[in-house]
């Protein structure tokens, strides 16, 4: 990590930790937070409200992975979609898996830099949140850049 990013990083860290005992408006603190987060990861970091729309889910959330291998470094987006309405997911979730996958590879800035986007639907036992069913798409980053879906 380079000191900018080290420093960004540790301004959002003291910022959450600031605004978490105070009592302000939750929703500008969040504001706050995923501009912070957007800052230091590029811009469109955080999946949009389009994505969440398309499946209503009531959770979005990313995590980044970079890592070397013998055949070189492997390097994958996973967005995690949890709890979206069934009826929307529909009978056919990997249209919307490739969907969601092309819209968030076009919002995020920094998307070219890896090579893979798993999408995950997680869908949690609201009475058991241990007890869950996962789907899992896998698609190359690349190809939402030279082969657009219409």
């Amino acid at each position: 990590m380079n000191s900018s990013k080290a420093i960004s990083f540790s301004f959002l860290l003291y910022l959450i930790l600031f605004t978490s005992s105070c009592t302000c408006d939750p929703e500008k603190v969040a504001g706050l937070v995923f501009s912070g987060m957007e800052n230091v990861m590029g811009k469109g970091f955080m999946p949009s409200h389009e994505i969440r729309a398309l499946g209503d889910f009531q959770n979005l959330s990313v995590q980044l992975s970079k890592s070397s291998t013998q055949d070189g470094e492997q390097s994958t987006i996973f967005l995690l979609l949890e709890n979206g309405d069934p009826l929307l997911i529909g009978k056919q979730p990997e249209i919307l898996a490739r969907k969601c996958a092309e819209i968030y590879v076009r919002d995020f800035e920094n998307a070219s830099d890896y090579q893979q986007i798993t999408v995950q639907f997680i869908q949690r036992d609201p009475s058991n949140p241990d007890n869950f069913a996962m789907q899992e798409y896998e698609f190359q980053v690349a190809d939402f850049f030279t082969n657009p879906q219409p």
